[in-house]
């Protein structure tokens, strides 16, 4: 938790935490508005920035997108992107093992995978994209 915990503070966290998934600020401003209808923008950023700092968010990177953010976790996990909502969704598992990727004298330290398609909800209003 941050030092000074304020009420917008409490409501952006509050946000993240029931999403379950990686938002953009523009969906953290919307969930928040629904609780303190009177936070901005501004107030959204500031607070991922102090959330940030605090190590209680991390930022999402896609190719192509603005940042994304979510809770942070120490967990390792990959992530799903619908390319017809922009919603990003969590993966718990990892697709393979590593090594496999090693290359000779290299020494893989991370990694991140980023699936991209359409989500259960696009698929289902979309039949043909099956």
């Amino acid at each position: 938790m941050t030092q000074r915990d304020t009420v917008q503070q409490r409501v952006v966290r509050e946000a993240f935490e029931k999403a379950k998934r990686p938002l953009r600020p523009e969906e953290v401003l919307e969930r928040a508005q629904k609780r303190r209808p009177q936070i901005g923008m501004a107030t959204v950023y500031r607070t991922i920035k102090t959330l940030l700092a605090a190590n209680e968010l991390c930022a999402v990177q896609l190719p192509g997108e603005a940042t994304y953010y979510e809770i942070s976790r120490d967990e390792h996990h990959h992530h799903f992107h619908c390319r017809t909502c922009k919603q990003v969704f969590e993966v718990e598992s990892c697709p393979a093992a590593m090594s496999e990727f090693d290359l000779p004298g290299f020494t893989v330290e991370r990694h991140e995978v980023t699936l991209f398609g359409l989500c259960r909800k696009c698929s289902k209003e979309r039949p043909n994209s099956a």
